[in-house]
């Protein structure tokens, strides 16, 4: 019911945001438009916006300030002002506008610094649901409902994470309920964005390395990881930053008996290769032909960026990093308040520090923190190497840690887990309280976000809600319907985890009548 409840949260996000109002929605759009016309995958920097894609985006009068930008700028074009463009006149994508070039009179799309897989994967969507030839906004609305669907399946890898180190099925819901606490995860993977198959990799290899570290040493596994690994690399580098994890996951694995090191190291050479096979080689490509691990698709434009003074620098990837984490929206100007920014990072600190210093899971909790804990360090050594060369900070996303989200679940319910001193009774009492407070976290960020898209200054929420119906691509009918579903399921996994406790209680005491009627019967 969680998995339901999070696609539920995920769809709300992806009706909420408005177009092109997350991270490079626009070059996205373009990347999947220009594979599902047979554009190809050109050399980095050798890429155009379409010219559909051009149009979508002045239709949709990005980069009009939204009202909740942090900062007010009363000598720029604000969103609210702006009269939305009739859903029938929207431009439509077509053979004559779906790939750009040189002589286009567009800018360049950097996308093509990636590799192809999700864009690949998005256009099969387009074409296979006849929306390839649709308005843009019915496309991108396609679109981002495929990255709800890879969101909603990190959750049950996260919960089986959890309950494959601990062996708590309430442990594996509060590793469920955990992506429901971060506002910009919805965000994020509710909108069009290559990371959401890098999070789903990511969420996989994670499992995998659950399994490894507790004992789940066959040889089927470590292909397995690796290839996962390796399917991740086809869409982000940040998939590299699993591997850390993977290699100490085969160091500290237990198994009954352990294998001898080398045998675990040779099970580590197979998911390495595996990796490379798959996807290393993408990389490896890169720099034979290249120079460069990951070329630049777009030279940024340093004018248009704050020179940072060498001693904030160190200060100002944390803070950056941390609010991008939980809740900086849009093009990172909606700001969530820095006090919840405390909040959530403390706990995640405490969380880790229980994980990994009280006994029952410690060694999988190690090497679970590895992967987030590798990510953030390679966004911050990457923003600081910037910063060396330019004087400048870029690329300070929290987005970015995303692909490590599975591993943060599986650590706080590893932490919530050893705080109950390791009894499912005493835990499944807990379920309940995080599982509510998931949900009113939820929908609060939701509420947040609502208010910062589409309420101007001294309206009323009415007036949100009609400039909402106007630019959504779905008709009021068919929009209204949406949310309500979606606020059934939030409903229905509450009504689910209210009585979780007397759940467990019943199903311990049917174990323990089905043990003594099989004893009597011996």
């Amino acid at each position: 019911m969680l998995t339901l409840a999070v696609a539920a949260w995920g769809v709300l996000w992806s009706v909420t945001t408005p177009a092109f109002r997350a991270p490079d929605e626009q070059t996205h759009l373009d990347s999947v438009l220009r594979i599902a016309y047979g554009g190809g995958w050109p050399a980095p920097g050798d890429a155009w916006v379409a010219p559909a894609v051009a149009d979508a985006v002045d239709e949709a009068a990005y980069p009009a300030d939204p009202p909740g930008r942090w900062v007010h700028r009363p000598d720029e074009r604000q969103l609210v002002d702006v009269e939305p463009v009739p859903r029938e006149d929207r431009t439509r994508i077509g053979e004559t506008n779906a790939v750009g070039d040189a002589s286009s009179g567009t800018e360049i799309d950097q996308m093509t610094q990636h590799p192809p897989a999700y864009y690949a994967l998005g256009a099969a969507v387009l074409r296979v649901t006849g929306l390839a030839d649709a308005r843009w906004d019915q496309a991108m609305l396609a679109l981002r409902l495929l990255d709800v669907v890879l969101l909603a399946l990190v959750v049950p890898l996260a919960a089986g994470t959890a309950r494959r180190v601990t062996g708590s099925a309430s442990a594996g819901l509060v590793a469920a309920a955990f992506p429901l606490f971060l506002p910009q995860l919805g965000h994020i993977m509710g909108s069009v964005n290559n990371d959401a198959f890098v999070v789903l990799a990511g969420a996989g290899a994670t499992y995998l390395a659950a399994r490894v570290v507790t004992g789940d040493l066959r040889w089927r596994v470590a292909v397995a990881l690796g290839a996962v690994v390796g399917l991740g690399l086809l869409g982000k580098v940040m998939l590299a930053f699993a591997l850390p994890m993977v290699g100490v996951a085969y160091l500290l694995a237990r198994g009954r008996p352990v294998p001898a090191l080398p045998a675990r190291l040779g099970r580590l050479a197979v998911a390495t290769v595996a990796a490379g096979v798959v996807g290393g080689w993408w990389w490896v490509r890169n720099v034979l032909t290249l120079g460069a691990v990951q070329p630049v698709g777009r030279p940024r434009d340093l004018d248009t960026m704050a020179p940072v003074a060498d001693g904030d620098v160190a200060s100002l990837i944390t803070e950056k990093l941390a609010q991008a984490f939980f809740g900086n929206l849009s093009w990172l100007e909606i700001r969530l308040d820095g006090r919840w920014v405390v909040a959530g990072s403390v706990a995640l600190g405490v969380a880790a520090l229980v994980a990994v210093a009280l006994p029952g899971a410690r060694r999988a909790a190690v090497v679970l923190l590895l992967f987030p804990a590798g990510l953030a360090a390679g966004v911050a050594f990457n923003a600081w190497d910037f910063h060396a060369e330019t004087g400048r900070l870029a690329a300070v996303q929290g987005r970015y840690l995303f692909a490590g989200v599975a591993a943060l679940a599986g650590v706080v319910a590893i932490a919530l887990w050893q705080l109950a001193r390791r009894a499912e009774r005493r835990l499944a009492v807990a379920v309940p309280v995080v599982v509510t407070l998931a949900l009113v976290t939820a929908v609060a960020g939701l509420r947040w976000a609502f208010g910062a898209f589409y309420r101007g200054p001294g309206e009323s929420v009415g007036d949100a809600v009609d400039r909402w119906l106007a630019w959504s691509p779905l008709e009021p009918p068919a929009l209204a319907a949406v949310v309500v579903l979606a606020a059934l399921a939030l409903v229905a996994a509450l009504a689910v985890a209210v009585p979780w406790p007397l759940t467990t209680r019943a199903a311990r005491a049917a174990r323990r009548t089905g043990a003594d009627g099989a004893g009597a019967d011996s």
